[in-house]
């Protein structure tokens, strides 16, 4: 028998309560609670404060990414250079001098289009400019790219990239520039004929005496990738003007006068001639024509260029040996104004063999870099690295640079000469 419960005859049922429920806390009476979405409830009072907030959004909105973009590239005027505020890389300085520096002064060069070079390529110009040869060296010994093969960039200050009728501007101002070295110095003086020719297909190689087969394969990067082209470089300008005058852009002729042979080179580069001296030990007709090239009465500056180093096997004695020969045959010349600049190797590829990865790999190279700036200094020679500015950059056999890299070396020794006071 089921007794009824004290909630009732359903047992399933809400109990039906005995008494009223107690007002005196309201939070346990739900009948007495209001509703939890009363709160949402609108009313004028709040449509208005609504409309208010929505508007003040609006308007932060619109003013917060105005900030935000303005502060980055807040420009600053200070005198004729314009600065950019949190830039790795502050722009040229303004004015017609820096204008070739933010073009591509390739444009007009022949072939331009076909071997798809723009000096843009090979040097990204910032400020400030470096305005003596220590800083310039120093800058561009130390510079690099941002990835392999990028565009060049000195370190701290900038260099120039000179038009060809700068360079040359700059080559008239001396008696003599004499290039002293080896074969790197033989693609360095092809580069400067591309400058001075304007052409990019061909300027570093006799192509006026080549066969359609020699055309095709010493084109644009292979004049000097090509070992067939290389020994095909110019080394008399003399040629150049009997067989492709209007390609000379300097006003003044200048006669590029060498011998060919395998091994270092001198190559002398004058408004009249180019001489070229091999091997160490020298031999003492080689040393007697390097005195007699360098020899000259004129008041004007001249400037040697010495390349040495791989000939050698990276040897630091053997170098320094073949470096005190060419200094004193210069000093028995009685050359009464000359400023010096030593070159070292450019970095190594890794198309290198690995049979000589220990004497002239990258860890050789360095040493000797640092080693012969301190023995050129001493002797009175300044010093122009190449190895940071060549690591990350194409070395066709893994010793040699290609066009675009010799066209930077040269350049380089360009803003070295544009810097020695006459």
């Amino acid at each position: 028998m089921l007794h009824k419960s004290r909630f009732g005859d359903d047992p399933f049922s809400s109990p039906l309560p005995e008494t009223p429920p107690s007002t005196a806390v309201k939070w346990a009476n739900r009948a007495a609670r209001p509703s939890r979405f009363s709160g949402l409830r609108l009313t004028r009072l709040r449509i208005g404060i609504l409309l208010l907030l929505t508007g003040s959004f609006v308007l932060i909105h619109d003013w917060i990414p105005k900030l935000a973009t303005s502060r980055p590239l807040h420009i600053i005027d200070i005198g004729n250079t314009t600065i950019v505020s949190q830039a790795a890389f502050q722009p040229p300085e303004p004015g017609a001098y820096r204008v070739p520096d933010t073009i591509d002064t390739f444009q007009s060069y022949k072939f331009h289009n076909a071997c798809n070079v723009s000096s843009l390529d090979l040097h990204a110009p910032f400020s400030p400019l470096c305005l003596d040869r220590a800083s310039m060296l120093t800058a561009m010994s130390s510079g690099g790219r941002i990835g392999h093969d990028a565009p060049y960039m000195p370190r701290g200050c900038d260099m120039r990239w000179f038009t060809s009728e700068e360079v040359c501007e700059i080559l008239g101002r001396f008696d003599k520039v004499v290039l002293v070295g080896d074969s790197m110095l033989r693609h360095m003086i092809g580069s400067i004929n591309i400058l001075i020719r304007k052409d990019l297909g061909y300027g570093a190689v006799t192509d006026w005496n080549f066969s359609l087969q020699e055309r095709k394969e010493c084109f644009c990067n292979e004049q000097f990738d090509a070992k067939s082209c290389s020994v095909q470089g110019i080394y008399k300008t003399a040629d150049v003007l009997a067989h492709d005058p209007g390609s000379v852009s300097c006003a003044s002729p200048i006669n590029v006068i060498s011998e060919a042979c395998p091994g270092p080179l001198l190559l002398l580069l004058t408004p009249a001639t180019v001489e070229q001296i091999v091997r160490f030990p020298i031999p003492q007709e080689e040393l007697d024509r390097l005195r007699i090239s360098v020899a000259s009465s004129s008041d004007k500056v001249e400037a040697i260029v010495f390349g040495h180093g791989l000939w050698s096997n990276l040897d630091l004695m053997k170098s320094l040996d073949w470096f005190d020969a060419v200094l004193q045959a210069i000093k028995n010349s009685n050359t009464k104004h000359w400023h010096g600049l030593f070159v070292t190797p450019n970095a190594a590829g890794k198309e290198k063999p690995d049979d000589w990865i220990v004497t002239q790999g990258n860890k050789a190279l360095m040493l000797f870099e640092e080693a012969v700036g301190i023995e050129a200094r001493r002797r009175g020679v300044e010093h122009l690295g190449t190895w940071n500015m060549s690591i990350q950059s194409n070395k066709y056999d893994g010793v040699h640079l290609d066009m675009r890299g010799n066209l930077v070396k040269a350049m380089m020794v360009m803003n070295w000469l544009n810097l020695i006071e006459h």
